[in-house]
């Protein structure tokens, strides 16, 4: 058994939720895959719950320990390998923290490092494309900031491989990914871990993050040229809107184009210290429409077509909770099929209902 039966009282916020829960109601009241919190568990304790599946690893890496597990199956390794992917994933994440540690410290990028940590992924990444785009929903408050790299690295190399790039590209955009934050590690910790938003200087002070990377990187041979180009200016933005140069147009590299994608893709989809998480269909949505002008349209419509390929039949659950059948897919509309919802069999056109988005892929047609 992959996963554990566990007391509510054994609960702890980082724990992953193997299972929908469900008390008395038609939908969970806590979908699988979540990461409880503290609300979490005020939700499940109002509805009485007496028990529920989990992973055997908390978000950050680390076994859960409750009292009837054996101590053959307390060895993290173990456990990480049985999650498969998400398992490597976590893993990874635990490493480039400590990587991220030793930057603060005044360390050099170690790039073999960094490679050990992202060939793993990159290898198994393509028989996982639904995880690569289902990482946010590991990302806590704490842990973002060490999960972001990863994730955008994964992201990255998928876009790279899914635009026919050449499988060389694929690894170098993710170490593009992966290192675009490196210069994280040079801005003050009393900002970096601020829990309320920033003031306009500690945000310019942000903002210097991508000159502290390309420092940190330039010097490295492994890394092509256009990879540190890519690191430097990930932010700027096809209209001149971006920094730091304000660059626009084909002045900004491919890989910078990638990467800024899948950045900020990553970025509104996960919980940050700061601004809560969305759905990344909504996610979707809001760059496809807010930033038309901003984004190259090629790795945009390439992103979509990844993350977006619902099928007649696909179960969904909305926005208000409520689950659905896909009718009907317009590529003009991607993001808002015709759909039947399961409880009344009401066929809604989700184009002419905005208040309405896509939270989740409940099953694909002919899975469960």
């Amino acid at each position: 058994m992959h996963y554990l039966r566990i007391k509510l009282g054994e609960i702890q916020e980082g724990c992953i939720l193997a299972a929908d829960v469900f008390s008395r109601t038609n939908q969970p009241i806590v979908p699988k895959k979540t990461v409880v919190t503290n609300l979490h568990i005020n939700v499940l304790t109002a509805f009485n719950v007496k028990e529920i599946e989990v992973e055997k690893v908390l978000v950050n890496g680390v076994p859960l320990y409750p009292n009837e597990l054996q101590p053959e199956e307390l060895d993290t390794n173990i456990i990480l390998n049985k999650l498969g992917f998400i398992g490597l994933f976590l893993k990874s994440v635990t490493r480039y923290k400590k990587e991220f540690h030793s930057w603060q410290s005044g360390l050099p990028i170690d790039i073999a490092n960094i490679r050990d940590l992202i060939m793993p992924l990159l290898e198994k990444m393509e028989s996982y494309p639904h995880e690569v785009f289902n990482l946010h929903r590991y990302s806590t408050k704490d842990t973002y900031i060490y999960q972001h790299p990863i994730a955008v690295a994964l992201i990255s190399g998928f876009i790279a491989m899914k635009m026919h790039l050449e499988k060389g590209d694929w690894l170098q955009a993710a170490f593009a990914g992966c290192l675009a934050d490196c210069g994280m590690a040079k801005i003050n910790p009393t900002i970096l871990y601020k829990k309320a938003p920033l003031t306009l200087e500690e945000y310019l002070e942000v903002k210097k993050h991508p000159a502290y990377s390309y420092k940190m990187v330039r010097n490295i041979p492994v890394l092509r040229r256009a990879v540190k180009l890519a690191i430097l200016e990930h932010h700027e933005r096809l209209d001149g809107s971006g920094y730091p140069f304000g660059e626009s147009g084909k002045r900004i590299p491919q890989y910078a184009k990638i990467v800024g994608i899948a950045d900020i893709f990553h970025a509104m989809t996960s919980e940050r210290l700061y601004r809560s998480k969305q759905s990344p269909y909504r996610v979707l949505e809001m760059i496809l429409e807010d930033g038309f002008g901003k984004f190259d349209i090629r790795i945009l419509k390439t992103l979509t077509s990844a993350i977006i390929d619902f099928s007649i039949g696909d179960k969904l659950r909305l926005s208000n909770g409520r689950v659905a059948e896909v009718l009907f897919v317009d590529e003009k509309s991607p993001t808002r099929p015709l759909i039947k919802l399961t409880d009344t069999e009401e066929i809604i056109q989700l184009t002419k209902n905005r208040q309405v988005y896509i939270e989740t892929v409940i099953s694909k047609e002919g899975k469960n």
